[in-house]
């Protein structure tokens, strides 16, 4: 009997247009050909090529990919989401490097910056010559940004910002930070060139999970920018959220990748593993969790069309976007980890991606809103009531 991959059960791809295949595709081709055969080795040096993997990302358009202009590729919102999905299932810190690209630092110069500023940073980082990150976590407010630290404060035609950013994706490599301070006028942000004077990333070591990502503290001394480089139309916190419902909607499909991926090793694995003189495939135990596993990986799949359909007709709300990330990732992470199952000791070796997966999953699970976080923002839909505070 044929084996079935665990997205073709239903016949998924029959939901897709012949675009949305061909921009899958590429994401996959260029992770088979430039990650998978050396992330396992990235991981466990705890180093990745950023600058490499952003020139090759670049060239093929995959960097602020659902943007328009300023050499962006102008794709669907599915088509960001399947590209999602084929680079996580190489590994999330690939994915984490795209979305922080693209959905973080673009996405805050495209959305609130000046014609001046867009002209000046997204060309550049559109084709990978450019890194950007985002400034927005703080050693002591994570899920609590407004009650951030960082100030700025106006000095003559200038601004003057001082505090630090804990646990920034890109940081160590970024030629321009997008920086979210409180002012006496409320949050703004601000595209810092990181060679500004007062400015400096030490990278984040001793990582257990996203090991093949840069990860970075960011330590901001009376760096001092000009005018022009606030973003002139964020106002108040509404303006890093909404970036961050934008990436949200990335790791709603990124995780999915990481889950089939490891789903189809699971599978491959168990074909080929005897005990008690047959494949462990053979088992009902095993079939069990593998009919469970790709069960959730459909759903989690539907769920993601759904919100990429709906963002490309209308756009998506935030409590759409958290029902999308409290799901998909916290049923990777159950995949992940019966998938270790399966692969029983060898699930723990570097030879097989799964516990690489799981680890990775750990930090997806609580970047970007932690799963109580996106709880409470659809209890508050549901009930009328902020369980934010109090």
């Amino acid at each position: 009997m044929a084996v079935v991959s665990p997205l073709d059960l239903l016949d998924l791809d029959a939901l897709l247009t012949d675009e949305e295949r061909d921009v899958r595709a590429l994401a996959r081709r260029v992770v088979d050909d430039r990650v998978r055969p050396y992330v396992a080795d990235w991981y466990e040096r705890g180093e990745v090529p950023v600058r490499d993997l952003s020139l090759e990302f670049g060239k093929l358009g995959l960097l602020g990919m659902h943007l328009t202009g300023y050499g962006c590729a102008g794709a669907s919102a599915v088509a960001y989401g399947l590209a999602c999905l084929e680079l996580e299932a190489a590994d999330s810190g690939v994915r984490s490097l795209v979305s922080v690209q693209g959905s973080l630092a673009m996405y805050a110069i495209w959305k609130y910056g000046s014609e001046e500023q867009k002209q000046r940073w997204l060309p550049g980082m559109a084709a990978g010559e450019l890194i950007g990150c985002f400034g927005l976590t703080e050693p002591d407010h994570g899920s609590d940004p407004a009650n951030m630290a960082t100030r700025a404060r106006r000095d003559g035609d200038d601004w003057v910002l001082t505090g630090g950013k804990m646990w920034i994706t890109n940081a160590p490599v970024a030629d321009v930070a997008v920086i979210w301070a409180r002012t006496d006028e409320g949050v703004a942000g601000f595209a810092v060139p990181t060679s500004t004077e007062g400015f400096t990333a030490r990278e984040v070591k001793l990582k257990l999970s996203l090991r093949a990502s840069a990860t970075g503290e960011i330590t901001l001394d009376d760096v001092r920018v000009p005018e022009s480089a606030r973003l002139p139309t964020a106002r108040g916190l509404k303006a890093p959220l909404s970036c961050l419902t934008e990436a949200r909607f990335g790791i709603v499909w990124g995780a999915l990748g990481a889950a089939r991926d490891c789903l189809e090793t699971a599978i491959a694995y168990a074909g080929t593993r005897e005990q008690f003189g047959r494949p462990i495939a053979g088992f009902q135990l095993t079939q069990a969790k593998l009919a469970d596993m790709t069960l959730e990986l459909q759903k989690g799949y539907l769920l993601a069309l759904h919100l990429g359909r709906r963002h490309d007709a209308v756009g998506l709300r935030p409590e759409q976007v958290s029902v999308g990330k409290l799901n998909n990732v916290r049923e990777a992470i159950k995949i992940a980890r019966q998938c270790r199952t399966i692969l029983g000791a060898n699930g723990i070796s570097g030879e097989y991606p799964v516990l690489r997966h799981a680890n990775n999953l750990e930090s997806v699970l609580t970047y970007e809103g932690t799963s109580e976080i996106h709880q409470l923002v659809i209890g508050q839909k549901l009930t009328g009531l902020s369980a934010f505070a109090g």
